[in-house]
């Protein structure tokens, strides 16, 4: 089910805070695959090189410096200009836009069973617009008292402002908190906070990055978390 590097106590932990694309929402890394079938020229000139790799890492090495311009284009009231643009490099992702995200397998009934018991937040690099509407349409919004946005803080994942500011609106101390993502950003998000980190297989990144970055417990996808956390009553 999943990888624990290294044993971490779950006992302390008050909050849970969800990244939304790969996580709770399906992905198909388009984009990347795109890029990686058109670096295959370079095998000519290293055979042993992994032109898929290369081109997931490439996107993700974009995927900072493209949230900050949008989120700056945003901030000066470019929103209407941006939109269409956004929806498009969205579309190639594989990440779904406005009215047609689609949740991965087990997320209705994790957040169901963690109502009450945690208080929930989602912490995404959507604006906040689409983030709302994401989850007013497939009924889950009575489950996030909290959702930080990428318009809602002045630096975004990996820099751990989005963790901090969702404790912060959560009322509890980054280390009483769990954040759940499916990239190396998410996981250096949590533990530069000082929140326990979870890297889920269900979106971009692979175990070995997660590994990398930090993760304290790697798992095929969010719903599997079920089986880890205590009982609370």
């Amino acid at each position: 089910m999943g990888t624990t590097l290294p044993p971490v106590d779950l006992s302390a932990i008050e909050a849970i805070l969800f990244d939304l694309d790969g996580t709770l929402v399906k992905t198909d890394n388009r984009w990347a695959r795109l890029m990686g079938q058109r670096l295959t020229f370079l095998r000519r000139l290293s055979p042993r090189l992994d032109s898929d790799r290369l081109g997931r890492d490439l996107v993700m090495a974009l995927e900072g410096p493209s949230n900050y311009a949008v989120s700056t284009a945003e901030r000066l009231g470019l929103e209407g200009v941006i939109r269409s643009l956004a929806d498009r490099v969205r579309r190639s992702k594989g990440v779904a836009v406005r009215g047609a995200s689609v949740l991965v397998e087990g997320t209705r009934e994790l957040l169901a069973s963690l109502d009450g018991r945690y208080r929930l937040a989602v912490v995404t690099t959507r604006a906040r617009p689409e983030a709302l509407s994401f989850l007013a349409q497939q009924g889950l919004e009575r489950y996030f008292s909290v959702v930080v946005t990428r318009q809602d803080v002045w630096r975004m994942k990996p820099h751990p402002a989005p963790v901090r500011r969702a404790a912060q609106l959560l009322q509890v101390e980054p280390s009483c908190c769990l954040m759940v993502g499916d990239t190396t950003m998410d996981v250096r998000a949590a533990r530069r906070a000082g929140a326990v980190a979870v890297g889920v297989l269900s979106g971009f990144a692979m175990r070995d990055e997660l590994q990398r970055a930090g993760a304290h417990l790697i798992l095929d996808n969010a719903a599997d978390l079920l089986a880890l956390l205590p009982p609370k009553g």
